[in-house]
């Protein structure tokens, strides 16, 4: 089992930044693939970025709207991995969820994830 924790959402006005913590327990995260996904009021949740288990492979939305802006990147050592989003938009509001999936590869999709956390709210004013 893996509990995760997120942190470092709040209000941040457009252009500013941002960056999401979440925190692991109950196992060391280097076994496992990370990833943020958000939910924006009324939609479904969506995958943002994912990173391998050493750190080293990294997928971002295809979309162009994060690349670029968002990087993700963890550090196993203190069982955390982040997101630090840049130029924060109107449209990047929602709920931040981490999630973690045993296995290898990195997965885009929701039902791909075993462990989640509860989510952090984000919310760019204009």
């Amino acid at each position: 089992q893996v509990q995760l924790v997120e942190s470092g959402g709040g209000l941040v006005q457009a252009g500013g930044s941002l960056r999401l913590s979440c925190v692991a327990s109950g196992r060391t995260i280097s076994s496992v693939a990370m990833g943020w996904f958000r939910q924006a009021p009324g939609k479904e949740r969506e995958f943002v970025a994912a990173i391998s288990r050493g750190g080293i492979n990294r997928v971002y939305a295809d979309s162009d709207s994060v690349k670029g802006r968002f990087t993700i990147s963890r550090d196993n050592a203190k069982n955390t991995m982040y997101l630090q989003m840049n130029s924060l938009r109107p449209e990047d509001t929602g709920v931040y969820y981490c999630a973690a999936r045993n296995g290898l590869r990195l997965r885009v999709g929701v039902d791909e994830y075993e462990y989640w956390g509860q989510g952090t709210q984000v919310t760019v004013s204009s």
